[in-house]
């Protein structure tokens, strides 16, 4: 096993340092002051070590070269690190993504809009009273009185909301969401912690902390639009406003051969091992072709989504219950759709 992993980082981790490297030198990659890619890869590459699938198998072993390699790459180039618990690497199939968490959707945002100061998120609770105004078609709530301080029930919370609030104390805006709408939200997760009647599933990590999950949800809304429009073309927004839909394709079509990164993805049989200076001058985001997979099933039929126009769906997932069913291409919460960040579990 041992020589195994030592195979796997020359084969992986060390190209991908060398492409980190030739991407900085060339401009084509900014990351933000402070921030240490070999610190975030040594720390990626230990905690990858301990990694399993959800068969406890060993995500190395399990997962391609190339998606390995792309997790790395989309965690350097957002500028997180693991070890802050700013992402996690989760194994869909044969495919490893690295799935920023909360901590990482706010390190994102301050990179993005440095003037950016705070996300103070709170929930809602029945019995609760809001003041809120609307400016300029934004939210801003002027007052949240509580009905009471402590011993209220998880059952009690009715909503949450996150602020963003500048470098001098203003407030940006202001996300709500009522528990409805987080529930949906939390539906189209991996875990899906929602049962059919509307209750969380007993024992999930939602279960157990409601109100902290509530807040993680409408932090990573409040984040999500502005890590979204940076018109920066860098590579780091790049991946930065591509890791939800990365995921969700990984999940729901892991074994159809499409091109569902938009950034530059590595192909290690002809990636050179000798660092930046051999390296083949890229063109990002779609200069470096993926690697062929070969252990993929034969592409499935597609067809297109009658729910979305311009989507196509395999047919094996065309019924008349697609609409309703999370993690269908045609499923819509009416938000946008799209895979909200799991939650980090340190």
């Amino acid at each position: 096993m041992a020589n195994e992993l030592a195979l796997i980082k020359k084969d992986v981790v060390d190209v991908v340092e060398g492409r980190v490297k030739h991407f900085i030198s060339d401009g084509s990659l900014h990351l933000p002051a402070g921030y240490s890619p070999g610190n975030a890869m040594k720390a990626a590459w230990l905690i990858l070590q301990d990694t399993v699938d959800k068969d406890k198998r060993p995500v190395l072993t399990t997962c391609t070269k190339d998606s390995i390699a792309n997790a790395l790459l989309s965690m350097i180039c957002q500028g997180l690190n693991p070890q802050k618990n700013q992402g996690y690497f989760l194994a869909y199939g044969s495919k490893l993504v690295f799935q920023r968490s909360y901590f990482g959707a706010m390190a994102m945002a301050k990179m993005v809009d440095p003037t950016i100061e705070d996300f103070p998120a709170e929930v809602v609770h029945a019995g609760d009273k809001l003041d809120v105004e609307i400016v300029l078609g934004k939210k801003h709530i002027r007052k949240h009185v509580m009905k009471q301080w402590g011993g209220n029930k998880k059952s009690d919370i009715i909503g949450a909301y996150c602020m963003v609030i500048g470098k001098n104390g203003e407030i940006r805006d202001t996300v709500l969401m009522d528990i409805d709408e987080i529930k949906q939200s939390w539906r189209q997760s991996k875990q899906n912690p929602i049962l059919d009647n509307g209750n969380i599933k007993a024992g999930t990590t939602h279960d157990k902390f409601t109100a902290d999950m509530c807040k993680r949800t409408v932090i990573n809304k409040a984040c999500k639009p502005i890590i979204n429009s940076s018109s920066d073309a860098a590579l780091l927004n790049q991946f930065a406003a591509d890791v939800s839909d990365v995921a969700f394709e990984a999940d729901t079509q892991q074994h159809i051969s499409e091109n569902a990164n938009t950034g530059p993805v590595l192909d290690f049989d002809n990636a050179d091992r000798g660092g930046p200076d051999q390296a083949e001058d890229p063109k990002p985001p779609a200069a470096i072709p993926q690697e062929e997979q070969t252990n993929q099933e034969p592409t499935k039929e597609m067809v297109s989504c009658p729910a979305r126009e311009g989507d196509k769906i395999m047919v094996e997932y065309c019924d008349t219950k697609c609409k309703s069913r999370p993690g269908c291409p045609a499923f819509d919460d009416g938000n946008g759709g799209g895979v909200e960040d799991m939650p980090d579990f340190a």
